[in-house]
C-alpha cells in the first residue's frame, strides 16, 4: 500500500534510501535537505546530493536552517504524512516533528544500534577495528540514535575495507531494509523494540586534524587511520613543510624496533611506527594524481632513513 511520506536527508549516503522509496511505489510529498553551501574553486552554492536527486525528480525540496520554527513545523503537520523517514539529515528534529506522522519518524542509521550513535559511525567503526557494522532501522525518539529499533541487519569489515566502500555498501542496505521496515510498521506485523543499555558508544563527527599520521602509534591504527579516513578528511604526513596524502597503507609486524618512529626504513615507502611498520602504498602530492609508491618514489626521492614529519 502506497504511504504518503516526508523524506530527510543530505548526504550521498542518503540518495538510494530516498530512491528505494520513490521506487517502492510511495508518495514522496516533501524532501527536506540541509541549505545549499559554497562549493568549489568558485564557491558557487551547491546543493546536497539528496537536494540535487530531488529535483532531477521532480520532488518538492524544502532546506531550512532549522526544523524549530513553528511556521515549518506547521507546514509539516499540514503535508498529512503517514511518514518521515531520515537518514543523515544533519538537523535535530524537535518533539512536533517527531509528532507529526502518523506512523512516526524512521531513521537509517549506519551501525549496530547502540554501538556508534552519532555523526560517523562507519569511521569509527573502522578506527575502532571492528569486525562488523550494519545498518538499524530506528523509530525516532528525541535522544541521538536512542529510539527503539525495528530492523538490522550486519556486515563484516573485510580488513582491507575503506571508509568509502562501507559507505556504498551500507546505503544500499539501508535502502533495501527501509522498504521493509515500512511494510512491516504498516502492517502492524513489526514492533520497535528498545535498545539494549550496554555497549551504547559514541560516534563523534571527524575533525580534520584526525587526518595527521602520528608515527608513535602502532602501525595496525596507523593502517585503519588512513581506511577510515579515505576520502574524506583524508590522512596525510609534512615533508619539507609540504602535506602529502596517504590514501592506501598496510601494517607489517616487526622490524623496526630500534628505529625512531617516522623513520623511512627501505626503497619501499616502510616506515617504522611506535609498533610494527607502516607500509606506503598509494600516495598524492599537493595539485597531483594520486600515485603507487614506485611512481611516487622516482618524483619524489626520499632516501632511507630520513624522518618524516
Amino acid at each position: 500500500m502506497t504511504l504518503r511520506l516526508v523524506f530527510m536527508g543530505s548526504p550521498a549516503f542518503a540518495v538510494p534510501i530516498l530512491q528505494s522509496l520513490a521506487e517502492a511505489g510511495h508518495a514522496i510529498v516533501q524532501v527536506y535537505a540541509q541549505p545549499p553551501k559554497p562549493a568549489g574553486r568558485g564557491r558557487r552554492s551547491t546543493p546536497t546530493p539528496v537536494h540535487a536527486w530531488a529535483e532531477t525528480g521532480k520532488l518538492p525540496v524544502r532546506t531550512p536552517k532549522t526544523l524549530k520554527d513553528p511556521a515549518e513545523q506547521e507546514f509539516l503537520r499540514g503535508l498529512n504524512a503517514d511518514a518521515a523517514v531520515a537518514a543523515a539529515y544533519g538537523l535535530i528534529l524537535p518533539p512536533a516533528v517527531l509528532r507529526a506522522p502518523r506512523l512516526g519518524c524512521l531513521n537509517v542509521h549506519a551501525s549496530l544500534l547502540p554501538r556508534w550513535r552519532g555523526a560517523a559511525p562507519i569511521e569509527r567503526a573502522i578506527l575502532a577495528g571492528d569486525r562488523e557494522t550494519g545498518v538499524t532501522i530506528m523509530q525516532m525518539d528525541e535522544g541521538l540514535d536512542t529510539g527503539p529499533t525495528l530492523l538490522a541487519e550486519s556486515v563484516p569489515i573485510g580488513p582491507t575495507a575503506t571508509a568509502s566502500e562501507l559507505h556504498d555498501g551500507l546505503a544500499a542496505l539501508g535502502a533495501k531494509l527501509i522498504v521493509r521496515a515500512l511494510a512491516g510498521v504498516q502492517a502492524g506485523t513489526l514492533r520497535p523494540r528498545p535498545q539494549a543499555q550496554e555497549g551504547a558508544t559514541y560516534a563523534k563527527k571527524i575533525a580534520p586534524d584526525e587526518g595527521r599520521l602520528d608515527w608513535t602509534r602502532p602501525a595496525s591504527e596507523l593502517a585503519r587511520q588512513v581506511r577510515a579516513l579515505n576520502p574524506r578528511p583524508g590522512v596525510w604526513f609534512e615533508r619539507g613543510g609540504e602535506r602529502i596524502k596517504v590514501l592506501a597503507a598496510s601494517a607489517e609486524a616487526g622490524g623496526a624496533r630500534r628505529a625512531q618512529p617516522g623513520t623511512l626504513l627501505d626503497d619501499r615507502l616502510g616506515v617504522a611506527a611506535g609498533d610494527g611498520i607502516l607500509r606506503l602504498l598509494r600516495l598524492q602530492r599537493a595539485g597531483k594524481a594520486a600515485v603507487d609508491a614506485g611512481p611516487f618514489l622516482r618524483g619524489t626521492p626520499l632516501p632511507a632513513g630520513i624522518r618524516l614529519d
